[in-house]
């Protein structure tokens, strides 16, 4: 029985279909519960609305490492204000990006450890970006990481295995998407081989990087499949016991 949750999806983004079809085709597909992600103060209350009018919809609250120049104490505020919302799951996305530096550094590392603190303070896991900053993202996850009681995730997965061991054995998962699909993504495939599959979650981070065979089209989270199925294949398990595990990684991490 096919049973997936979406971890990493940004529902408000999607533009090529009606939502309720999005739904309706991810339903169809064993798509249980969908996290729908925050990444700026402008559509905090957007992602909130997605998963307060549908029922499978989940939600997260942070600033995202591109618009950290952009955190205010009131967005903080906001953010630690909704911890208490049934459907608000975690804090995120939240991290660095030393790739576009879309925000200074020193901003990012500050609003990386402000949010942080927002999660430990209210016992919430984190979802976390991480692109090109891997070392100042293991000092500060070594840092956090031991007052985080439920730690997280760092999405979308590309960075080295220095970083992904550092993850895995502070107690966080590592999230794959279709990125793992592409011809020229061996160094991620091979981090998903080094990654216990106790500790890997399911992803698409819709509308972006739709896997092979569908790229070029809009990401959806009726895509999950081809991830799942490439997983299987790197990992060398059946389909059904990576559904069935990462399926309970997802329950254990954000209790739904």
């Amino acid at each position: 029985m096919t049973k997936i949750i979406e971890t990493h999806c940004h529902l408000d983004y999607l533009k090529n279909e009606s939502l309720d079809e999005i739904l309706k085709k991810s339903s169809d597909q064993g798509i249980e519960k969908i996290i729908t992600i925050a990444v700026e103060p402008d559509n905090f209350d957007a992602v909130m609305e997605l998963a307060n009018k549908y029922p499978q919809v989940y939600f997260s609250q942070g600033i995202h490492p591109h618009d950290a120049k952009l955190s205010t104490k009131e967005a903080l505020e906001t953010i630690e204000s909704r911890v208490s919302e049934p459907k608000m799951l975690a804090v995120g996305e939240i991290g660095l990006d030393y790739h576009y530096d879309n925000s200074p550094r020193d901003v990012q590392k500050e609003v990386f450890r402000e949010q942080l603190d927002i999660a430990i303070r209210n016992d919430k896991p984190v979802i976390i970006h991480s692109r090109d900053a891997d070392e100042d993202m293991i000092e500060i996850l070594n840092e956090k990481a031991p007052n985080l009681k439920r730690k997280g995730v760092i999405h979308s997965f590309t960075s080295g295995p220095k970083l992904a061991q550092t993850a895995i054995d502070l107690g966080f998962y590592l999230g794959f998407n279709g990125i793992i699909t592409f011809k020229k993504a061996q160094e991620v495939r091979d981090i998903v081989e080094l990654c216990p599959i106790e500790r890997i979650l399911t992803e698409t981070d819709s509308p972006f990087l739709t896997p092979t065979p569908h790229r070029g089209k809009e990401n959806a989270p009726y895509y999950l499949p081809f991830i799942v199925k490439k997983i299987a294949e790197i990992k060398n398990l059946p389909e059904q016991e990576v559904l069935d595990i990462c399926y309970k990684n997802a329950i254990d991490l954000f209790r739904f």
